[in-house]
């Protein structure tokens, strides 16, 4: 029987926490082996000091106390270092999901898959919020080909060679299933039960969407440049090349062909030897990030198991 590790960051939960852990106990009971691991995200109410009462009831669970607020994505790398299990489900302490669903996200990762995320299809949040992950989702559709629903779903069941593949920080938590995707990971999803918070507000504010979408834009290039700079670098200094070798054309037939002088148009002389230069200098970046992947690549990196 495969053991899962709950995962459960808190960050200024103390009235959810006693509801969340009674949840627990009474959704497994002897269903399956498991822990449940609370990170204490730098809570600043008495979360800690009701976590501790909890665990002292529950000898088997843990908490892992972090110096600070260091935000999800730290919370759930630090307790997954932490944990044991060959199964790795992560559910938010606030209530708004139900503990019994990683029932349903186990028996879809038993067939056959990676990444199990709760598709929150009712979801119970203020409008704004739905509109927010919605688009959010749409661009992970279009330009990650992530083919799923809600991919920041709190709720989720990760295989364990899967979680320790990702090394989670800043805001890569949102992205868990993208990452996953782009190391050639299965990934699906279940409808799951959504719930209005009960208690307290959002810990998230306007901020997390501009930090979200360079987040996105950090993922996609890693994801698809990392090992080919000059593809990136180059496709745009190409751009640019051209573009400036046109303009200067363009320059000399009006000079030529139109009688005009180059000093009626010294801007787009001087615009056309910007975009040059930018284009030269922007392939050789890419050629030197050639030459450091080159140096410094291992082909471990590539190995996902050896048989024999």
């Amino acid at each position: 029987m495969n053991k899962i590790s709950i995962l459960i960051p808190v960050y200024n939960e103390q009235e959810s926490i006693p509801i969340l852990s009674q949840q627990l106990l009474d959704s497994f009971q002897n269903e399956f082996l498991y822990e449940v691991i609370f990170i204490n995200d730098g809570s600043t109410d008495l979360s800690l000091n009701i976590l501790k009462s909890v665990i002292e009831k529950n000898p088997s669970w843990k908490i892992v106390d972090l110096y600070r607020n260091y935000g999800k994505a730290i919370a759930l790398q630090a307790g997954f270092e932490h944990s044991s299990g060959s199964l790795i489900a992560t559910l938010d302490s606030d209530l708004q999901d139900d503990p019994s669903e990683i029932s349903k996200l186990v028996d879809e990762i038993n067939n056959g898959y990676d990444v199990v995320c709760g598709w929150k299809k009712n979801r119970k949040d203020p409008f704004e919020k739905k509109i927010a992950s919605k688009i959010f989702n749409f661009f992970l559709r279009l330009f990650g080909g992530l083919r799923i629903h809600d991919s920041n779903t709190g709720i989720k069941v990760i295989k364990r060679e899967v979680f320790s593949a990702l090394k989670l920080y800043g805001g890569r938590h949102r992205y868990i299933p993208l990452l996953a995707k782009q190391k050639d990971f299965s990934v699906s999803e279940v409808i799951v039960n959504h719930h209005p918070r009960q208690f307290g507000k959002s810990k998230y504010g306007i901020g997390r969407y501009f930090e979200g979408f360079f987040d996105f834009l950090t993922i996609l290039f890693l994801g698809k440049y990392i090992d080919r700079p000059l593809h990136f670098f180059g496709s745009i200094g190409f751009l640019s090349f051209s573009t400036g070798v046109l303009i200067e054309f363009f320059v000399l037939y009006l000079k030529f062909y139109q009688n005009h002088s180059f000093q009626q148009h010294v801007a787009l002389l001087i615009l056309g030897s910007i975009l040059i230069i930018a284009g030269l200098q922007l392939f050789i970046f890419g050629l030197l990030g050639e030459l450091f992947v080159e140096k410094s690549q291992k082909s471990n990196k590539y190995i996902k198991d050896i048989i024999s």
